[in-house]
């Protein structure tokens, strides 16, 4: 498929926009959602199915992702969230990254966060377990304001 292809195909698969600062997946488990919930504020999920279309991300965003997979490194990052972030206009637009994990699997404790934030050159900004506690959402909360405060003060929001 040519470059030109590629740029079109992507376009009719990403017509659902988003302005919101935070995007985040969550698997039919709905334990990143359930957080997500806790912590409020203007949020958006990026579909549960592949074959749903993606959202088009018109704002700087922290992206919030479970790691799959289990102690097994392969198929850490969903594929959904592979599929936003394949779209150049979202990678663009990435600013930081949240992971969320479960404890039990050692090593590979939020290892999607890791992987996205390498590939996409932005900090991993917290973890929590699971569903996280009332704890991880007040620092979560905190630590979002304190960093959006500090990228709007050094120009990186563009």
């Amino acid at each position: 498929m040519s470059a030109v292809a590629a740029e079109a195909a992507v376009g009719e698969i990403t017509s659902r926009t988003t302005s919101s600062r935070l995007i985040y997946f969550s698997s039919a488990s709905d334990n990143t959602h359930r957080f997500m919930m806790k912590l409020g504020g203007d949020v958006a999920r990026l579909p549960i199915f592949t074959y749903e279309e993606t959202l088009l991300a018109q704002e700087p965003f922290v992206l919030v992702l479970p790691t799959y997979g289990g102690e097994n490194r392969l198929g850490a990052v969903p594929k959904q969230v592979i599929k936003f972030l394949n779209v150049e206009q979202n990678r663009k637009l990435i600013r930081g990254v949240i992971g969320a994990g479960n404890t039990n699997f050692g090593e590979t404790y939020c290892l999607a966060g890791d992987i996205v934030a390498e590939k996409c050159h932005v900090q991993h900004l917290y973890r929590f377990e699971l569903m996280g506690t009332s704890e991880d959402v007040d620092r979560v909360r905190e630590g979002l304001e304190e960093f959006w405060t500090r990228l709007s003060q050094t120009k990186k929001l563009l």
